[in-house]
């Protein structure tokens, strides 16, 4: 067919007059981006720099920028909970689990590295590790996993302490959640609303026989009953990705210590018993059939 029918030409694409091709003057895409900062941020340390130093700095980069966006939807979300507004909530809540499981996925590009690959360039990480990443910690203290030990490790920066900080004082997601239960009738008790926040969510055995009842009856409980499932896909995907966390870095440096002092894999391993909405889990067992 001739070009002019099908716009391509000896599999060449022809440019329609209609595309803007003069910037000199107008918003690009890599200016609304600010790609000449983002892709200036890629900095090796390595000397001679190594050819998989590069994976492995965009693999954490990306990595916080996803979770900058979690943090973002997961304010959010409480902040529509605190206003009894579920619906939108919810949809934060599911832009979030799409973003875990990017996250849990992109494990599968750094476990291309090999141990010998690594070793080669792992020593000018120095103490730097994942474990003082700001971003994760915060994301923990908002779903519930909170610890203010944790707050030690960024003494040393006041903007990502104030971060951590503000996410271990401000109410979880669960908490708001069962606020906005109770503020709709459920039997939430007293001694759960009237918390002290900034300790980690331990298990509350009252709070069963109130999700006993909303799972018995979805249809008139559905806004509570569809919460908790959406909950507990937070939990699930949380879990492959500590998961996946584990096995790579078994993969790449099998029983070493961690950069960051930890014992590596035996520290990750031990997360995976950290739980979230243990309540959630526990209603299952109640549930006839």
């Amino acid at each position: 067919m001739a070009a002019d029918e099908t716009g391509v030409e000896a599999n060449t694409r022809r440019i329609e007059a209609s595309v803007v091709t003069d910037f000199s003057d107008r918003m690009s895409y890599g200016g609304y981006l600010d790609l000449d900062t983002l892709l200036a941020a890629q900095r090796p340390i390595s000397r001679p720099e190594h050819h998989d130093e590069l994976l492995f700095i965009i693999q954490h980069q990306t990595t916080e920028l996803w979770l900058k966006l979690v943090l973002h939807e997961l304010a959010t979300a409480c902040e529509l909970m605190r206003a009894d507004d579920l619906a939108p909530a919810l949809k934060c809540i599911a832009r979030v689990k799409h973003i875990q499981k990017t996250l849990t996925e992109q494990w599968s590009v750094l476990a291309t590295l090999t141990p010998s690959e690594y070793a080669q360039f792992r020593g000018v990480l120095g103490n730097a590790s994942g474990f003082q990443s700001y971003q994760y910690r915060a994301v923990e203290f908002t779903l519930g996993n909170k610890n203010a030990k944790m707050l030690q490790v960024f003494e040393a920066d006041a903007a990502a302490s104030a971060i951590v900080r503000r996410a271990l004082e401000a109410p979880s997601l669960y908490d708001e959640f069962l606020r906005l239960l109770a503020r709709a009738g459920y039997d939430i008790p007293a001694e759960v609303l009237e918390r002290d926040v900034t300790k980690a969510w331990t298990f509350h055995e009252d709070l069963v026989p109130v999700f006993a009842a909303i799972y018995a009856d979805p249809e008139h409980n559905w806004a509570a009953y569809e919460t908790c499932e959406e909950l507990v896909d937070l939990e699930d995907n949380f879990q492959l990705w500590r998961f996946r966390h584990l096995k790579t870095v078994e993969r790449i440096i099998g029983s070493k210590t961690g950069t960051g002092g930890s014992s590596g894999a035996p520290f990750l391993k031990r997360a995976l018993e950290l739980t979230f909405f243990p309540e959630l889990y526990a209603v299952r067992t109640e549930i006839p059939g």
